[in-house]
């Protein structure tokens, strides 16, 4: 038996160390950690646990019945983050590149099913070559295997794709199904078609970041949700994400002990945003100012500018963000940042997350682009999240809110359940200038003074329908607030709201705009 137990050593400690010292000089020389030291950083000291690390593959044929290194390639198991259980599956880059196989792919099915299951996030640290070539159609099986788990656990588990290396072709479509997607600039890209092929096909020169870098993502397509220099800041990153998720859909998020007192007033905030409409401000001091300790995690940051999407705390509960940005664009509705507020309305939804939308709209942005390249459709995905959304909503008007952006953005007709306004708020059709121009347009032409005229009716239609006590006196709004009263406010109504209870129509599911 010692001598069993030696031998059983022996073969574990081959599938932990990887293929030879040189593949871990290559890999570090790339930049990269290994795989065992990825998983170092994302898990809870001493809590990993591997499943199938003497798996080998059972291919035969272009030189693979020479080669079957154990773990095949990918490292699966589970371990705990911030004491809580996590799933993972990892490529190993120095084994066949990280390629996908039968074997390999096995793996991978069997701790998706673990995690779905066991009711637990699942976080796949990518750093793979695609589909293993030599293994043919089986390869590409294994694929769809993988994309059928994470459609099943979409909105059941959290699901955090981590980019480490190259993913390319169909293996881009899973990191797309999850829930995150994380990018370490300069090691990791994605792109369906790489760049050689798309300039024999279109005659365009692109290097494999400048198609598919961590940048190009995070700013350009709006595929990643996060971007770092390196993979430990990154993988860290991953971890405090995690603190704020629930394990499954049947949970809440955890809360976490503040000192941050709920009552705090927020004074900052009736010199931060000025009362001039026209006058832009950082819409994340405001986020800052109510946070607890000043702290939330905001999504897409450099991508879709005109909104904000964040998570964070309030009195140590975890809050889902969605605010206009008047820096960019005058904190307009998009295309883009249609899409952006709605995945993640939906996600804050499945997961329990209560949800704040502070408002400072002008309306959805015009233009023949916009409606050529479908904002009506986009738009629409940001109305159908917020109708179908079942978790404690909260609207907060600080300034502007005009037109179909103001009904959009959570008001009380789709849905909201509580809506608040600051003393500075102008609700209305659209602003004060354009409504006389088009309903008092033959009176202004007709003055005699056409200037003088069409100041005093600005004037006389903010008086009556844009000051800001207009929607409070019609119930459209719940209360006008103090600025500074808004973090204390915000916490006693969502304690309220905890409890809430809401039921959708029976149904297969929805037929959402795409």
């Amino acid at each position: 038996m010692r001598s069993a137990v030696e031998q059983l050593a022996a073969k574990h400690r081959e599938a932990y160390d990887g293929p030879s010292a040189d593949a871990t000089e290559r890999q570090h020389a790339r930049g990269k950690l290994t795989v065992r030291e990825r998983l170092d950083v994302l898990f809870d000291e001493g809590t990993f646990v591997e499943l199938e690390p003497l798996r080998r593959h059972r291919a035969s044929g272009l030189g693979l019945e020479d080669r079957k290194p154990y773990t095949d390639g990918v490292v699966v198991g589970w371990g705990e983050v911030h004491g809580r259980t996590v799933f993972v599956y990892a490529h190993d880059f120095r084994i066949f590149g990280g390629a996908l196989g039968e074997a390999h792919a096995q793996k991978i099915h069997k701790i998706m099913d673990m995690a779905l299951a066991a009711g637990a996030p699942l976080v796949s640290l990518n750093d793979g070559a695609g589909a293993r070539i030599q293994e043919g159609v089986t390869a590409l099986a294994g694929y769809g295997g993988i994309f059928q788990r994470n459609t099943r656990a979409s909105g059941v588990i959290p699901q955090i794709s981590v980019m480490l290396g190259p993913c390319a072709g169909g293996a881009a479509y899973s990191p797309a199904l999850t829930d995150f997607v994380f990018m370490v600039r300069e090691t990791s890209q994605m792109f369906i078609t790489g760049p050689d092929v798309v300039q024999a096909v279109t005659g365009e020169k692109v290097s494999q970041n400048g198609l598919g870098g961590a940048d190009v993502h995070a700013e350009v397509s709006g595929v990643a949700h996060f971007a770092y220099d390196d993979e430990r800041t990154c993988l860290e990153e991953v971890r405090y994400l995690l603190s704020l998720l629930p394990q499954n859909n049947m949970e809440m998020p955890p809360v976490e002990p503040t000192g941050d007192p709920a009552d705090r007033r927020c004074e900052e905030l009736l010199d931060l945003v000025p009362v001039n409409g026209n006058q832009p401000y950082d819409m994340r001091e405001v986020v800052a100012a109510i946070a607890d300790d000043g702290e939330y995690l905001e999504l897409q940051e450099r991508w879709a500018n005109s909104v904000i999407c964040a998570l964070t705390r309030l009195n140590g509960s975890v809050v889902g963000i969605v605010a206009n940005q008047p820096q960019s664009l005058a904190g307009v509705l998009d295309i883009h940042s249609s899409e952006k507020a709605a995945r993640f309305v939906q996600l804050c939804d499945a997961f329990n997350i209560p949800l704040v939308t502070m408002l400072d709209v002008p309306g959805f942005l015009p233009g023949v682009d916009q409606e050529h390249g479908g904002i009506i459709r986009h738009g629409a995905k940001l109305l159908y999240a917020y109708c179908n959304a079942t978790v404690p909503r909260i609207q907060l008007i600080l300034r502007k809110a005009y037109g179909g952006a103001y009904i959009v953005m959570d008001s009380r007709s789709v849905g909201a359940d509580l809506s608040f306004a600051w003393p500075t708020n102008e609700i209305a059709v659209m602003g004060a200038e354009g409504a006389v121009s088009v309903i008092f347009r033959r009176e202004i032409a007709g003055s005699t003074d056409p200037v003088t005229t069409r100041d005093l009716l600005i004037q006389e239609y903010r008086e009556e329908l844009m000051h800001p006590y207009y929607a409070a006196e019609r119930g459209l709004v719940d209360d006008v607030i103090d600025p500074a009263e808004t973090r204390r406010i915000l916490i006693r109504s969502l304690a309220v709201l905890r409890s809430k209870h809401a039921e959708l129509p029976r149904r297969k599911h929805g037929n959402q705009p795409v």
